[in-house]
């Protein structure tokens, strides 16, 4: 019997990710980041795209470490800019890597980046109670101040919509629609 999910998730790599990452509360530094970089590729974009292209994300941004990309220079910009397994936007290359010098700012300025991000939530994840997929909002109040906040931090591409985004991926609110399976394995 087919599991009953989130009908967002059709393609594979879409139900993967639905069933084993999306909405579970992360507090991993390192996966925090590669969260907001997938997310700041996306814009514009759908996700399958973005998931498709995940692994060649993964080896042009040296796995994810935010300290080799907050010393990216010209030579590796280009590398990237050339890499037609990626998105080749120069503006979010540019965000990513200066991001990536922000995400170290606010780490030393909180301890580590989950502090920051998950005081927008209280420091635990949003359980909202939907039951269709119009209901889910694009953005909300707390992804509004969570962007205004990480843009006073130095960050680029962190627009309310991208925000929401990152924190329905990385747990801080629990979008599952409400006849997901996943919806109580994620509370």
């Amino acid at each position: 019997m087919e599991a009953n999910r989130c009908n967002w998730a059709k393609h594979k790599l879409e139900i993967e990710y639905h069933d084993k990452e999306w909405g579970v509360p992360v507090h991993d530094d390192k996966l925090l980041f590669e969260y907001f970089v997938l997310d700041t590729f996306q814009a514009g974009l759908s996700w399958l795209t973005i998931l498709k292209k995940r692994e060649n994300f993964r080896r042009a941004f040296d796995n994810f470490d935010y300290k080799k990309i907050a010393e990216y220079k010209q030579p590796k910009i280009n590398l990237l800019l050339s890499n037609e397994g990626i998105i080749r936007n120069k503006l979010k290359i540019s965000a990513t890597i200066n991001n990536a010098k922000a995400f170290i700012e606010i780490q030393q300025k909180y301890g580590s980046f989950d502090k920051y991000i998950w005081q927008f939530v209280d420091y635990k994840p949003i359980i909202n109670k939907f039951s269709v997929n119009k209901q889910v909002p694009a953005n909300t109040i707390i992804s509004d101040l969570m962007s205004k906040d990480l843009k006073k931090q130095g960050f680029k591409f962190v627009g309310s919509t991208i925000c929401y985004s990152f924190m329905q991926a990385a747990g801080l609110v629990n979008d599952h629609l409400i006849e997901c399976y996943r919806y109580d394995e994620v509370k």
